[in-house]
């Protein structure tokens, strides 16, 4: 068996460098436990970014995994299989949408949302041929294709991939003057975030969403909440826009709806705005495969029966809570709702990569998010004395400034 370094470097030298991994190679996982080939137990306070809500390899996802892998995978569109027609009923109605269209990364799902935005912008609303607009907010994160970055704040995301597709205004996240005064006739849609994970897990103001939902109705433009990250449990509710007691016309999910084993998203609406799809206007021939089909209803159930929402709700409140008593000058804010969770630092502090080597040296693993943030986010499934003893050790390293 190779070594852990001897792995770390072929993934250097044969794969493309456009991510920076801490340096550990993990071999096996088990709920919120991960392995690294040396055999060292870590504890993962990020679930695969939150697409492990469920934990990693959950027995009942694998099962349900191992049950279909051994009768059909994959069908394509082009005819039905057994598996999407259950998986879109159970999915809206969790939701209390009408209709669904499955694919695989959440990239993709937006990029769905985006394309239904604009349909049904200039079939609906009667905007002008190619003069549909779609508002976003500084500080998003939807994805990595060349029209989603185009969109991006993020100079580095956007640096050599030009030119960039047209269409969409920028207005200041949780701002909702600046995001009336944008608003014009050609308007068909406002794409958000209802907690910037990217970001550093920034939280819009009190009462934000539902303002911005009422805005919406006025003047008919589509609400569509990104909670490909925020989903399934993640902030203490199902879906995070719960906090705020909206709905939105379209959802965008992904991540924990595979559970963590396999890549499957959806963009959820209504009828009337899913409607305006046609065959042949858009595909793809992965998406709604049975494979990712059994195990997102299996991890639906799961979520569900396990009360993820509601255990996420109370452990990250009493996290929240641990975390803000930690005195350290650099700490800048605890912030974030459920199992979300971010600490910012002073960039005094040095950068928060410092900080997740140092907590990744005494057991946990979590990963920092522009520069000066770590994020904590744990398997849902955790349980308070495992939460007890991560936060041990997060006082142990945060509680003094690291010598650089």
């Amino acid at each position: 068996m190779l070594n852990g370094a001897t792995l770390i470097e072929l993934t250097e030298h044969y794969g493309a460098h456009n991510y920076h991994p801490l340096p550990v190679v993990i071999s096996r996982a088990k709920g919120i436990w991960v392995w690294d080939t040396d055999g060292k137990r870590y504890l993962d306070m990020l679930s695969a970014y939150s697409a492990v809500n469920q934990g990693h390899c959950h027995p009942r996802l694998v099962k349900a995994l191992r049950q279909q892998a051994g009768m059909v995978t994959l069908t394509s569109r082009a005819f039905h299989n057994d598996q999407l027609g259950p998986f879109l009923q159970e999915l809206c109605e969790l939701a209390g949408m009408q209709m669904a269209l499955p694919m695989n990364t959440g990239a993709e799902a937006v990029e769905t949302a985006i394309k239904t935005a604009r349909k049904w912008g200039y079939t609906h609303k009667n905007v002008p041929a190619e003069q549909a607009e779609i508002i976003v907010c500084e500080g998003n994160f939807h994805g990595r294709t060349t029209t989603i970055v185009g969109f991006s704040s993020e100079a580095q995301y956007r640096d050599g991939f030009g030119p960039f597709t047209p269409g969409f205004k920028t207005i200041h996240y949780g701002d909702i003057k600046d995001f009336e005064r944008t608003i014009t006739d050609n308007t068909v849609a406002f794409l958000v975030e209802p907690i910037q994970g990217e970001a550093g897990v920034r939280v819009p103001p009190k009462g934000y969403l539902k303002q911005v939902r009422k805005l919406c109705r006025q003047h008919n433009i589509l609400l569509m909440v990104d909670e490909i990250q925020t989903g399934f449990g993640r902030t203490g509710k199902m879906f995070c826009y719960q906090h705020e007691g909206i709905k939105p016309d379209v959802l965008i999910v992904g991540k924990a709806l595979g559970g963590g084993l396999m890549p499957i998203s959806a963009v959820l609406a209504s009828r009337k705005i899913l409607g305006v799809f046609r065959p042949g206007d858009h595909g793809s021939t992965f998406g709604g495969n049975p494979l990712a089909c059994a195990v997102a209803r299996e991890a639906l159930r799961v979520t569900v029966e396990e009360e993820l929402p509601w255990r996420s709700d109370r452990l990250g409140n009493l996290l929240i809570k641990d975390l803000r008593t930690i005195k350290n000058p650099l700490i800048k804010e605890v912030r974030g709702k459920g199992l979300f969770i971010g600490v910012e630092l002073f960039p005094e502090a040095g950068g928060a990569r410092r900080y997740c080597e140092a907590l990744m040296t005494e057991g946990l693993l979590c990963k920092e998010t522009h520069d000066d943030v770590i994020r904590f986010a744990p398997p849902l499934i955790i349980e308070q004395n495992e939460l007890d003893w991560a936060m041990e050790r997060i006082e142990q390293v945060l509680r003094h400034p690291l010598r650089r």
